[in-house]
């Protein structure tokens, strides 16, 4: 039986953080895929996606817009959100919203809570 690799796509406008992330996540194991926008990935589409890491500050459709887009269209989807701008990490974790990671991230906490995720959604958590 062939273990199928899981996909996370990764949305952001700054292409060493792309570089970046698609190092740690194939280092893992993952099958990165990489947007330079929100709009390009959903021009792509959502299907074959196991997770979604985008930023959230990004010209055009931010990050927040787009997690909202994602999980009408896929509320299975996790999303995890990026950002470098602290005061927006403040006002997202007062609205409740996990899975926020502020720059510079551990990449094994990212990877870990990936997992975990993952892990959680094959077992019915």
């Amino acid at each position: 039986m062939k273990k199928t690799r899981r996909v996370v796509a990764i949305v952001d406008d700054d292409p060493r953080l792309i570089e970046s992330l698609e190092n740690l996540l194939e280092s893992a194991g993952y099958v990165a895929h990489s947007f330079s926008s929100a709009g390009s990935l959903l021009t792509s589409g959502l299907s074959g996606l196991d997770v979604l890491i985008t930023d959230i500050g990004m010209p055009g459709m931010d990050g927040l817009e787009l997690r909202d887009v994602v999980k009408k269209a896929r509320p299975d989807l996790p999303v995890f959100l990026i950002t470098g701008r602290h005061e927006i990490a403040d006002h997202v974790r007062a609205q409740g919203i996990g899975g926020l990671f502020c720059k510079p991230f551990d990449g094994q906490a990212l990877l870990a809570a990936i997992d975990d995720t993952l892990y959680e959604s094959r077992n019915g958590g």
